[in-house]
């Protein structure tokens, strides 16, 4: 049986860095934003564009990818997905303007959206019941591992840019650190390619289009020879209950069988985002900055919250077949309601005052600013200072320099919103990150699992597209504050949808839980 586990275990590892990719893909860009901003000038909105337009083709990518895998397997589907971050990185890296960028980074959303979908449903296709909860969640540790690499590699980066060595120079890193840093994806994006060949189809798809003796050999490998014989069986007599239904439409969704798996996937797939993650991953340097510990020690604890993203996703993923989805749900919105709060009064307590040693700094890059109306004035919120600014100095010139004279002039417990950011990572990461696409891959009927992971993926990712578009917005009119509590307030609400509705759904296969979960159709 061993040997059967680790077969599983190297196939799904295999699959599972599609993952890594759509981590580090959507990540990398929280180290690109502080240079792409001032080189093509950009507004708020469109730093929030240039962030969320992977998010937005992603998103598009999730309607078709599951019933292009249906139609022409998820195997080959990811390959496809793994071409695509290839041609992205590239593109992104020599990207001569925003536009370009923008379509680069929306070419990687293509790959993004399918590897998402594809990725857990061909895991969860070829587990045995008793581990899938584990296995499945190996493609969210590579999301999160993907994301504290993009982490490190930036700060990497970073570090060799302002190093002045002529190893960097030679590279033309000191001048185009931003470029490096998207065009790293390119290697583990054809080593993921190649690494495709090695993975079986899935059982349960050559079971749907009639391959059974395939199927069967695989099941073998994967759990034993009566497992898969039993397991065969059950996907069968599924399909064959199912025989005389039309082809799976999205609106077969909509049934009433289906409402209760409907209402859980639709709430759990907008909980999971508009509670703020990706704002988190995305912006961590920018919120760090903000809090006035400057540049390189914004990028270093940035690393921090991708290692704790990978020690709490590594955490929940032990703990996964053991403690049930639901518990681990609860523990985890509990946390989040808690994080949120503290970030909340950090920001709602601190005040920002320009001393004379900052006010000398500015005087420095901008000398035609009469700073003495601001002068040790103290303000009560990042509002009311950015609000001074473009009094004194215009749009423009405020829009440019408003961060940096933010974070000069804060004063702040930056340990207890270290603290609260590391606290919302680490409840987001043993809880709704990896539960949410394991109950994705068991809610809903083999016969249409495809369609439904690709119209509640869709779900998901037009809301994280929607928090990473208004987060620059949101601080620039909220302020950090105000931010903050709204996704706090997502976090009780998640509390207590979960508290209500969820079952548990550990140790069963999925056709038991088909069974439990959907009701019978009533004329």
């Amino acid at each position: 049986m061993e040997g059967k586990k680790g077969f599983v275990v190297k196939v799904s590892l295999i699959v599972a860095l599609g993952g890594f990719l759509m981590g580090f893909d959507a990540s990398v860009i929280s180290g690109v934003i502080k240079f792409i901003e001032p080189e093509f000038n950009l507004t708020k909105i469109q730093l929030g564009w240039a962030v969320s337009c992977l998010t937005l083709t992603s998103t598009l990518a999730m309607m078709v990818a599951g019933p292009l895998s249906d139609k022409f397997g998820r195997k080959l589907i990811l390959k496809y997905a793994a071409i695509l971050y290839a041609i992205s990185a590239i593109l992104s890296a020599i990207a001569p303007t925003f536009a370009l960028l923008v379509v680069a980074r929306m070419i990687g959303g293509l790959g993004v959206g399918a590897s998402l979908i594809i990725a857990p449903m061909y895991i969860a296709e070829i587990s045995p019941a008793k581990i899938r909860g584990r296995m499945v969640s190996f493609n969210q540790l590579n999301i999160v591992l993907g994301i504290s690499v993009a982490f490190f590699t930036n700060y990497l980066i970073l570090q060799l840019a302002q190093g002045g060595s002529t190893f960097a120079a030679s590279l033309g890193i000191d001048q185009y650190a931003w470029r490096w840093m998207l065009g790293l994806e390119t290697l583990p994006a054809i080593l993921y390619f190649i690494f495709l060949f090695f993975v079986p189809p899935s059982p349960r798809w050559l079971a749907m289009n009639g391959h059974d003796e395939q199927a069967l050999k695989i099941l073998t490998q994967a759990s034993g020879s009566q497992n898969a014989h039993e397991v065969l069986e059950a996907i069968k007599t599924n399909l064959a209950a199912n025989v005389d239904k039309a082809k799976a439409r999205l609106s077969d969704l909509f049934k009433p069988a289906l409402k209760l798996v409907l209402l859980i996937g639709v709430v759990i797939a907008i909980l999971q985002q508009i509670t703020g993650i990706n704002a988190v991953f995305f912006y961590a340097p920018m919120i760090f900055e903000q809090t006035g510990i400057g540049v390189d020690a914004s990028f270093s604890q940035a690393i921090l919250v991708g290692l704790t993203n990978l020690v709490f996703t590594i955490l929940a993923m032990w703990l996964i077949d053991k403690l049930g989805r639901k518990f681990l749900l609860v523990v985890g919105f509990s946390g989040i309601l808690i994080s949120m709060s503290i970030l909340a009064y950090s920001f709602a307590s601190a005040t920002y005052t320009l001393s004379n040693e900052a006010i000398a700094n500015l005087m420095q890059t901008l000398p035609s600013v009469d700073w003495s109306s601001l002068q040790n004035i103290t303000f009560n919120s990042d509002i009311a200072i950015k609000e001074a600014l473009h009094s004194l100095m215009g749009s423009e010139q405020a829009k440019t320099h408003a961060a940096d004279i933010v974070s000069q002039s804060i004063h702040i417990n930056s340990w207890l919103v270290l603290i609260g950011i590391i606290g919302f990572v680490a409840s987001f990461a043993i809880s709704v990150g990896p539960v949410m696409w394991v109950l994705f891959s068991e809610l809903f009927p083999n016969t249409i699992r495809g369609i439904a992971i690709s119209f509640i993926g869709f779900i998901n990712s037009a809301v994280s597209f929607s928090v990473q578009l208004v987060f620059p917005w949101e601080l620039e009119n909220l302020g950090n504050a105000g931010t903050f509590l709204i996704y706090g307030i997502f976090g009780l609400l998640g509390l207590v949808f979960v508290l209500v509705f969820l079952p548990e759904t550990k140790g069963k296969s999925l056709e038991e839980l088909e069974t439990i979960l959907v009701k019978s159709d009533k004329k």
